[in-house]
């Protein structure tokens, strides 16, 4: 991890306080590194007074267009994301507007999840998604997810950034929500990034065999 990643993560990791919680609109407060463009106009949220709002970013091993190619398919979350066990879309074909249903692995309190397809920009590598309905407690969850160059002009390592704004459930805090929704999205970008770089693995093989 280079040391402006780093900063970030801290800076994301040190917020003793929930900022996103108490205003009705507000941009979610990241220092960005240095080494990366991050889209943060993507990864500004209205934020109610009962929700809650955090961002976790990843570096991959991998060039961006790798990991996009994973990020993008909205109708294969389950992928990268483990604790989903299948997904059907039942509306659309992958376009904004498409309605996913996602069924989660046991031992998580939420049985399913019904999700619609909010932003998908090829160009910028941008995908976003809201939850619209299920069985689980994380209503009003909105989440992006931008993947960059990792560095200027980098085409073999990425930073990925996914921030996400849910309401704080009946009877849990602020920091309860936030550590449970980060854990989660932190899992399912290392899963990510195994993944990708996995695929990047395959396809530099792929190509020294091809070329001898």
């Amino acid at each position: 991890m280079s040391p402006t990643t780093t900063q970030f993560q801290r800076a994301i990791n040190g917020c003793s306080s929930p900022p996103c919680s108490h205003h009705p609109r507000t941009r979610l407060l990241m220092p960005l590194p240095s080494t990366a463009a991050v889209d943060t106009l993507s990864h500004t949220h209205a934020v109610g007074p009962d929700q809650c709002c955090s961002a976790v970013l990843q570096t991959i091993s991998a060039p961006p267009q790798t990991v996009w190619s994973v990020v993008r398919r909205f109708d294969n979350p389950q992928a990268y994301k483990q604790f989903l066990k299948s997904c059907h879309v039942i509306k659309g074909g992958g376009e904004v507007g498409s309605l996913r249903e996602v069924r989660v692995v046991s031992g998580l309190p939420a049985a399913s999840s019904r999700e619609r397809l909010d932003i998908l920009d090829e160009e910028r590598h941008v995908m976003g998604f809201s939850v619209v309905g299920g069985d689980h407690r994380l209503s009003n969850y909105r989440s992006v997810t931008t993947v960059h160059p990792a560095g200027e002009g980098s085409t073999t390592a990425t930073l990925v950034v996914e921030s996400y704004v849910v309401d704080i459930p009946t009877g849990n805090s602020w920091d309860d929500t936030r550590a449970f929704v980060d854990t989660i999205v932190k899992c399912n970008l290392q899963s990510l990034a195994h993944i990708a770089e996995d695929l990047a693995k395959d396809v530099t093989r792929t190509t020294t065999t091809t070329t001898r």
